[in-house]
């Protein structure tokens, strides 16, 4: 009874501490994006500035085989020798890439945005065998985004479509169209104010280098064959064939909070603040980034005392000009080291900052394994002061047993 009167008492009380917060938020699932719609309909342009926003990572078949080459993996040497053989990859050894990369300490971490997978490919794995995998995904995705756009516009913008041959860029026709590129210069004249007249000629001498210039790299674009009226035509029809039941079954099974339908025919940017405004207001919350706390000047932080070493650290790559970041419970030792067992003193050099904290790395292959994934070295009942038990005795006194009985009483783990 005095407890409830306690608590009448104190109403605007917060009944949650900081460190019950923190903990809720390493427990937490990250959050999961699938984009999906029709080719060309601008999923990948859609995930990857969705993905810099909300702080996840951006997943796609080409960013994941250039991730693997760029890092050496195993996946990627299988890549760069098929490629040096002028084969293509396969759709098997794509979609274990991408399968692979959702499951990686980072993703753990951080979440994803899906683009691209189900594929209109068969050649590994049907849509429907697609889908069940993305069912069955240890994150699963947590909101659907679907890109609605009607087969003629579509059609129409995807024809329109030229590449620069040096850069690969792909421009579309209100970036590269004469017609439509003069019909912009005369509106924006029209809104624009006389200057003066020594303005005026600069301005025409600057307008007359950049037309010049301009077509040239105009004449220098090429349309793709996939981008061809009647190919872009035929991608859609194979897409609306064997690709959109699948999908509609599967956006069926998602509550309506959860699926997000966004019209394809508005500009790339628009088409963004459509989808953040949207995903905000249901409350979803972008991923905790890690911040390396270095100085641009060279400074000497290894002979400072702990309390000066903090007070330093704090000051670096602040968010706010009145926002410093704390020290946290594992002070100078570092998390990593500690969570394997071991009290190590952090490197002052390897610092960063998580959650408003500091924590200092001991080494630099510390570093990245903490940057990819800080959850594990940070959740209860860590910081944990390790406990190191030695059992000896003569042979056959029932060593091993003893240790296993130790291990399982308090949870720890039996070494050779």
């Amino acid at each position: 009874m005095a407890s409830s009167e306690e608590k009448q008492a104190q109403p605007f009380a917060d009944i949650f501490s900081e460190d019950e917060a923190e903990k809720s938020f390493l427990l937490s699932k990250p959050t999961c994006l699938i984009i999906l719609g029709k080719p060309g309909s601008g999923k990948k342009t859609l995930a990857r500035k969705l993905a810099q926003i909300w702080k996840c990572i951006f997943i796609d078949a080409l960013e994941v085989i250039q991730t693997n080459i760029q890092e050496k993996t195993e996946y990627g040497f299988k890549c760069q020798e098929l490629l040096f053989k002028g084969q293509s990859i396969s759709e098997e050894l794509v979609t274990e890439m991408i399968l692979k990369k959702i499951e990686s300490p980072q993703v753990t971490h951080f979440g994803y945005v899906l683009s691209g997978f189900p594929s209109l490919s068969e050649e590994y794995m049907t849509v429907s065998q697609q889908v069940e995998k993305i069912k069955n995904l240890k994150l699963k995705p947590d909101f659907l985004i679907n890109i609605k756009c009607s087969d003629y516009d579509l059609c129409q913008r995807i024809s329109g479509q030229r590449q620069h041959p040096d850069s690969g860029q792909v421009y579309q026709r209100n970036q590269w169209d004469p017609d439509i590129l003069e019909k912009h210069k005369k509106k924006k004249g029209q809104q624009e104010e006389d200057n003066e007249a020594e303005e005026d000629k600069e301005l025409e001498e600057q307008t007359e280098e950049d037309t010049l210039k301009k077509s040239e790299f105009l004449h220098q674009l090429v349309q793709r064959p996939e981008d061809f009226l009647e190919n872009a035509e035929k991608r859609v029809g194979k897409y609306k064939d064997i690709m959109l039941h699948p999908l509609e079954d599967l956006m069926a099974e998602q509550d309506c909070e959860r699926l997000i339908e966004v019209d394809g025919n508005q500009q790339p940017d628009d088409l963004l603040v459509s989808v953040a405004v949207q995903l905000q207001s249901l409350g979803v919350r972008t991923g905790a980034p890690i911040t390396r706390l270095q100085c641009d000047e060279e400074e000497m932080l290894e002979g400072l005392e702990d309390g000066e070493l903090f007070r330093v650290l704090s000051s670096y790559q602040l968010i706010a000009h009145s926002y410093r970041w704390r020290r946290s419970r594992w002070g100078k030792v570092c998390p990593v080291a500690l969570k394997k067992g071991d009290i190590v003193m952090g490197n002052p050099d390897l610092a960063v900052s998580f959650l408003g904290k500091m924590y200092i790395l001991s080494s630099l292959e510390a570093l990245r394994v903490f940057m990819l994934n800080p959850r594990p070295y940070l959740l209860p009942p860590m910081p944990l002061p390790p406990c190191k038990v030695l059992v000896f005795g003569p042979p056959f006194s029932g060593r091993t047993t003893l240790c296993n009985l130790i291990a399982h009483k308090y949870k720890g783990k039996v070494g050779s």
